[in-house]
């Protein structure tokens, strides 16, 4: 049972409901059912996925590709340490994010 994904809702033209992470030897970060990029510098990402809230950190990190209207991401950098989903409920905005984040 998956509270992110329903088959029967109505889908957006081009957007992609799915969510996959791909990540291709710590320094390449492809993924999809992004909705919206927060905010993001050489050290840290985050991104509002269809599944929560992710964030992205590690060394020297850019952003390669950007697909806003199929909601895929690519990241490289020389290294990725973590990928953390911050929230487990849909919809939390930005701003809890960042409260979560400093606490």
């Amino acid at each position: 049972m998956n509270q992110y994904y329903d088959n029967n809702s109505s889908v957006h033209k081009g957007t992609i409901q799915e969510h996959d992470v791909i990540m291709r030897g710590r320094k390449l970060l492809e993924i999809t059912g992004v909705k919206q990029v927060e905010s993001f510098d050489s050290e840290e990402f985050l991104l509002d996925t269809v599944m929560g809230a992710l964030a992205i950190r590690g060394q020297n990190l850019q952003m390669k590709n950007l697909d806003v209207d199929k909601g895929i991401v690519s990241i490289k950098g020389s290294r990725i340490f973590d990928l953390i989903y911050l929230d487990e409920q849909h919809g939390e905005k930005a701003k809890g994010l960042f409260s979560k984040l400093f606490k």
